[in-house]
């Protein structure tokens, strides 16, 4: 399936279609609450709440002995709470921080919910079948009814985000600060945490109780990279998780035995490699090349001041001298005087070398600085 093809069946196949339209906004809510886990440092939250809410999802099919999607998410929703209420107290009341916390609530919701999977797959009853599919996700489950859902929902947060910008902002960069503005901390903090419980929930039928949480943090480590704005951010991701959704769905709708979550993913982690390298301010790329041009220049001004030395001895600055008393001088190379003379710093003719009127004041400023 080429790509004309695929955008043809978007608006005409009501199964791609659905599932193209929830993966998109799964992905820009993921997004925009995965910075704020982000910036809060708490990326493996959203790995806890998603193996949290699994206990959650077997509970409620054993309540309601059959496989009602919006039951299960319910379900799913109160165990990740719970998980999450957990993880707040033992942080709170113990001595123990909260990546111990994390770990532990992940380690036992998700034992505690495979080990009902498992007595689910062993009763004779045919409904519990497909159940395990919460693990891994399978986004062609998908009906307009999920997407309407994720839809009501992700507007929901668009509203309390522009109600409560100014809090979650304060919050984020400096707790104590907010407290002192009189403004309830714990309130803000559960609201947003409710949030991205939230989103996860609704995410766990697409990609999965394994992978949910890179869907959360991938985006918005990608957005991360290009702005230290956090409006931008936010913004940025859930472009970036938007378009991991729209464009793993159509790598899985092209290729045959592609799950569609695990492409996502995928995708996702593009946009964050190719954050991490390409990003101007902070991508690898250009932090060596600014690293390069900042030795370069460094090389360039010892040999500068070098120069400098030599020249301020005589009263014409101008005076030629030999290139070779530059030999014993470890910054000196014929690309930096190739460069000095291209600055208009100094003149080159044949072995000799003299200084420009340009040159020997910048290296004065810089000898000046050095001292």
């Amino acid at each position: 399936m080429d790509i004309t093809e695929y955008i043809s069946l978007v608006f005409t196949d009501y199964t791609l279609r659905t599932i193209t339209l929830g993966t998109a906004i799964l992905g820009a809510i993921c997004g925009m609450l995965g910075s704020f886990a982000v910036l809060r440092k708490q990326s493996l939250l959203g790995d806890a709440i998603s193996h949290a809410a699994l206990p959650g999802i077997a509970i409620a099919f054993l309540i309601m002995g059959a496989k009602n999607s919006n039951v299960l998410l319910l379900g799913a929703l109160i165990s990740g709470l719970i998980g999450t209420f957990w993880i707040r107290g033992i942080t709170s009341k113990t001595h123990l921080k909260s990546d111990t916390a994390l770990g532990l609530i992940l380690s036992l919701f998700f034992g505690f919910g495979m080990l009902l999977l498992t007595y689910i797959q062993k009763q004779p009853n045919a409904n519990q079948a497909g159940l395990d599919k919460y693990l891994f996700g399978q986004a062609a489950t998908l009906v307009e009814s999920d997407v309407w859902l994720m839809g009501i929902v992700t507007g929901v947060c668009l509203l309390v985000m522009l109600l409560f910008w100014k809090e979650f902002k304060i919050l984020l960069f400096d707790a104590d600060y907010t407290k002192t503005l009189g403004f309830n901390t714990k309130f803000i903090d559960i609201l947003i945490t409710t949030f991205i419980v939230l989103a996860i929930v609704l995410g766990l039928q697409t990609v999965g109780v394994v992978l949910m949480s890179a869907m959360l943090l991938a985006p918005a480590a990608a957005a991360r990279q290009w702005t230290n704005s956090l409006g931008i951010m936010v913004f940025l991701a859930a472009i970036f998780g938007a378009s991991s959704g729209v464009l793993g769905t159509a790598i899985s709708a092209s290729h045959n035995n592609l799950s569609t979550g695990p492409v996502i993913v995928l995708v996702a982690a593009v946009f964050v490699l190719f954050s991490f390298i390409f990003s101007p301010s902070r991508g690898l790329l250009f932090r060596e090349i600014r690293f390069r041009k900042n030795r370069n220049d460094l090389h360039l001004h010892k040999t500068l001041s070098f120069m400098y030395n030599i020249a301020k001895d005589h009263e014409d600055i101008s005076h030629p001298h030999a290139i070779k008393i530059l030999n014993n001088f470890h910054g000196f190379t014929k690309k930096s005087l190739q460069s000095l003379e291209h600055k208009n710093y100094i003149h080159i003719q044949g072995n000799m070398w003299s200084m420009t009127q340009e040159g020997y004041h910048k290296a004065a400023n810089l000898y000046n600085q050095q001292a």
